[in-house]
């Protein structure tokens, strides 16, 4: 029996998960191959053995000077110089944005973006690639952005942070959103860190669970869409899965 194609996740923070996008990714028939490079875990020299990359989010800066953010920077080389899809959540896709010279930012008057916030597709989105189901609200929870790098194509825009999602490439994407984020993975971001809930711009918990039932249906649709075209254009599963 042919052993399941592996994607590479890597996450930071001791008990975090992949949340949604690990169930989608398990359903459609990858194994996950978890790794926190931030408590020691290598990353690997190629790609042979994986069949993508996925970078999650953190309560870190890109900008900031520990080695395990300069090693992951660093890393993301490997997936885009051998053409494996590669996918930058939150903190993963300002860690895309710093590698490829784009610059990650605070607004200068503090403003953040943490709870359900309007989404607006670009008019130059390839239809082709499960984008053309992107949800209109969608949920975050950042303190930075991150600028259009020199050769990316922009896919999606807001509204405090102007760009929210885009592809670099044939493989690359980043979206500065949470589509991974389940029920329970809300509820308890909102009680271990309620203090963001005061920064500017912020939403109320209340606000962050009434808009899971309001919005999240859509979410999940685009999610489950986005990862089949997301791995299948690269022909990465067994004929006729």
């Amino acid at each position: 029996m042919r052993p399941a194609p592996k994607i590479l996740i890597i996450l930071h923070q001791e008990h975090s998960t992949p949340g949604r996008v690990g169930r989608l990714l398990l359903e459609q028939g990858f194994a996950l191959d978890i790794r926190r490079p931030r408590f020691g875990d290598p990353l690997p020299g190629h790609m042979r053995d994986h069949a993508g990359a996925i970078i999650f989010g953190g309560p870190m800066s890109a900008n900031d000077t520990d080695e395990f953010i300069h090693t992951e920077i660093d890393w993301i080389g490997v997936p885009l110089k051998e053409k494996k899809p590669f996918l930058g959540i939150c903190l993963g896709a300002q860690l895309l944005t710093r590698y490829l010279g784009g610059r990650v930012y605070a607004r200068e008057d503090g403003r953040v973006e943490i709870g359900y916030y309007p989404l607006q597709p670009s008019d130059t989105i390839r239809c082709d690639c499960a984008h053309a189901l992107l949800p209109r609200h969608v949920y975050q929870w950042h303190r930075e952005g991150f600028t259009l790098p020199q050769g990316a194509t922009l896919l999606a825009e807001g509204g405090d942070f102007p760009v929210q999602a885009y592809e670099y490439g044939e493989t690359a994407c980043a979206i500065q959103f949470h589509p991974e984020v389940t029920y329970a993975m809300m509820c308890r971001w909102t009680t271990i860190a309620a203090d963001r809930m005061k920064s500017p711009g912020a939403q109320t918990r209340e606000q962050h669970l009434q808009g899971w039932f309001q919005y999240d249906a859509d979410v999940l649709r685009w999610c489950r869409q986005f990862l089949q075209g997301w791995h299948r254009e690269q022909n990465l599963l067994a004929t006729g899965t």
